[in-house]
């Protein structure tokens, strides 16, 4: 008996020093891993060269674990709920994991492997678990509803007092407020609806990837610049990949129409059966977010979502698609009269299909305001729209400078980076610029920041913008198209929006705003674009670097309002798809994607042959994986604040500092501190209309 209580206490033993090895060699391991120490770069941006695919899942994991500690001393605290040991201690937990999760998920987005998409998939439902742990828990609810319910004693300065606002009611939609019951039944449901929509940008990204079209003849590819095809050429084949969109950028250019057809095929049907259908996780989205917007007390999960938004309401959203398509439809019909007689004056006697109409378009372009998309790109040289047009407007508006920083490691050689400055000296933050298309970046446009502005935290921005433009070939200018101009000046007014946050507090800092607000900087941002003194300082021929002619200009301006009844109907179908989407009863039964989709077009009479939606349900990764469901029609929405804040900048001098300071003091400073259209009468002096918007689209 004493040799075998020996044995089990020398057993013990060795197995209690092997734990506390292991807990060490743990804790080594994550004071190694470059994600849980501060960087050592400046502005604690990244530091790429020293973070690899096995550090995120751990890192990750660890910041949910430190932010569960946290909340476990919030909900386990003995003394009364203040601000401080509540709402603050809420808001301070989340610091570790939004560090790591912030290069994470810009990774997943712009640079992403096996390894990391793998990890996406692990830990969507594990996030959503998280995140319902802390929106569900009854115990913290109980002490934010006590602090809320206290504000008016609290004597809180505005911006603490709307964060302890803006977290009730977090709280409150998340359904805190629903029995223990039904929080869990919401609970499943968030973690499948996370796995359902990883899985469906997972399968959208190899669709675009492995579906687009491959030419073997050179001469097939007739009409594109030897530029373009160069950049296509792979192994002595040629690879057009589709980008995420229904229309394609090649088919402008494409002359040879089968092609044309079968490049466009492959867009709209590479998600729609086979391998990489996604007809069936759209049904499961759909019917789930029904589901989920029941048990929390909504009709739909339209009603649901825009709690918190401008909008507010499905009914305000058709309202708005109702006071657009009369009018877009009525321009879209002339602008098909147009292509159909360029396509007869031709000598064709084909009607007007889906893939003829960019192509036709722009010969309807050229020879009615004599505008040639390859001309025009002679005078858009990429660094040249980026340093000499985006910041040149940046600097005259809010007096802020740029200085390009070759030491800042970044994830991948197309990355540039630049430091900016106050017009003091002071510092601002950090900007980086990832533009070219590549296998590992997912389609489209993007903003976001590896660190977010707070002074709680002592973090000042540092912000990333995406694009997709084509890489042209080794030695050769990246030209781009003016499209491509206006995304990256686009794209820009949101990372101003980043740059320019003021706020103490990181989750209400920045673009941390309303999906109907966040675009409106951004597509403000594009208005300078145009501008004659903007356009003229970079506008400059590639080889020549002659300034682009004011005929070329007044061409580029007069343009303006062609093709605008095609562009806004394209909007418009997609963002009804959305909504229609969005709008279904919980005990509504799909059975055919397509024939959903047909019917919703039909309902708004947006069902046009030649006009399809932008997105298509089974390729709009902004609803079905990008968080923008329910939420698409915003891009409308605050293209009419836009316009609208625009046309206040036109009856006030325009590019003028003092504007550009007002602007930023009164609008991209604010971040989700205050109701947002409190914030735009605050700085227009009115309510916005939309009547700028339809003027500039050329619809009135």
């Amino acid at each position: 008996m004493k040799k075998q209580l020996l044995l089990i206490a020398t057993i013990v033993l060795a197995m209690s020093c092997k734990t506390e090895e292991s807990k060490k060699e743990s804790n080594t391991n994550m004071v190694e891993n470059p994600l849980l120490v501060k960087s050592t770069i400046d502005y604690g941006a990244p530091d790429f060269t020293k973070i690899k695919n096995e550090h995120f899942m751990p890192a990750i994991l660890k910041g949910m674990e430190v932010q569960n500690e946290e909340i476990a001393k919030i909900v386990a605290s003995t003394e009364a709920p203040t601000f401080e040991n509540t709402v603050l201690a809420l808001e301070e937990s989340s610091k570790t994991l939004d560090n790591v999760t912030s290069v994470f998920y810009a990774l997943a987005g712009a640079h992403t492997n096996d390894v990391i998409k793998e990890n996406q998939k692990e830990l969507a439902p594990k996030f959503s678990k998280h995140t319902d742990e802390i929106l569900l828990n009854t115990k913290l609810f109980e002490r934010i509803k006590a602090v809320h319910d206290n504000l008016e004693n609290l004597e809180l300065d505005a911006e603490s007092n709307y964060l302890v606002k803006e977290y009730y009611k977090k709280f409150v939609k998340a359904g805190a407020n629903l029995s223990e019951e039904k929080k869990k039944e919401l609970k499943e449901i968030n973690a499948e609806l996370a796995s359902l929509s990883n899985d469906f940008g997972k399968m959208l990204l190899d669709a675009s990837k492995k579906g687009g079209l491959t030419v073997t003849d050179k001469e097939q590819l007739k009409g594109l610049s030897e530029e373009t095809i160069k950049g296509l050429e792979k192994e002595g084949k040629y690879e057009v990949q589709l980008i995420n969109t229904t229309q394609q950028p090649l088919l402008q250019t494409l002359e040879n129409r089968e092609v044309r057809k079968e490049l466009f095929e492959k867009s709209i049907h590479r998600t729609g059966a086979g391998e990489y259908d996604t007809s069936d996780l759209v049904k499961k989205m759909v019917f789930l977010r029904a589901k989920k917007a029941k048990i929390l007390g909504f009709d739909n999960y339209a009603s649901w979502s825009l709690q918190g938004t401008m909008a507010a309401t499905p009914d305000k959203v058709f309202e708005m698609f109702n006071g657009l398509i009369p009018g877009s439809l009525e321009k879209v019909a002339a602008e098909t009269k147009e292509i159909q007689a360029e396509i007869a004056k031709e000598g064709h006697d084909f009607k007007l299909a889906p893939y003829d109409w960019n192509h036709f378009a722009e010969k309807v372009r050229k020879s009615k305001y004599n505008l040639n998309e390859d001309e025009v790109k002679q005078y858009f040289e990429l660094t040249n729209v980026l340093e000499k047009g985006v910041f040149y407007a940046a600097t005259k508006l809010y007096g802020i400078t740029f200085k390009k920083r070759t030491d800042i490691p970044t994830y991948h050689p197309d990355v540039v980076v630049y430091e900016i400055f106050e017009e003091d000296g002071s510092k601002l933050g950090l900007f980086y610029g990832d533009y070219f298309a590549r296998d590992s970046k997912r389609g489209g446009a993007w903003m976001s920041a590896f660190v977010k502005q707070s002074k709680l935290r002592e973090q000042k921005p540092v912000i990333y913008n995406v694009c997709n433009y084509t890489k042209a070939a080794e030695g050769e200018p990246a030209l781009i198209s003016f499209d491509d101009v206006e995304t990256m000046f686009h794209e820009f007014g949101h990372a101003l929006h980043g740059l320019f946050g003021n706020q103490q507090y990181a989750s209400i800092s920045g673009t941390s705003t309303a999906r109907d607000f966040v675009e409106f900087p951004s597509q403000f941002n594009e208005n300078w674009a145009t501008y004659p003194e903007v356009l003229n300082n970079y506008a400059l021929h590639h080889k020549t670097g002659e300034v682009i002619p004011d005929e070329l200009l007044q061409k580029i301006k007069n343009a303006g309002t062609f093709n605008q009844g095609y562009s806004i109907i394209e909007n418009l179908c997609s963002s009804n798809l959305d909504m229609q989407w969005h709008t279904i009863a919980a005990d509504t039964t799909i059975d055919d994607v397509a024939k959903f989709e047909e019917e919703a077009l039909a309902k708004m009479k947006l069902k046009i042959e030649e006009v399809p939606p932008r997105y298509r349900s089974t390729y709009f990764a902004h609803i079905f994986s990008g968080g923008y469901a329910a939420g698409y029609y915003s891009y409308l929405w605050t293209e009419m604040l836009s316009h609208d804040a625009y046309d206040w900048f036109e009856n006030n001098g325009l590019l003028t500092r003092e504007n550009g300071q007002k602007f930023r003091e009164q609008i991209l400073s604010k971040g989700n501190t205050m109701d947002y259209a409190e914030m735009y009468r605050v700085f227009a002096g009115r309510d916005p209309q939309a009547a700028p918007m339809l003027k500039a689209r050329g619809l009135k």
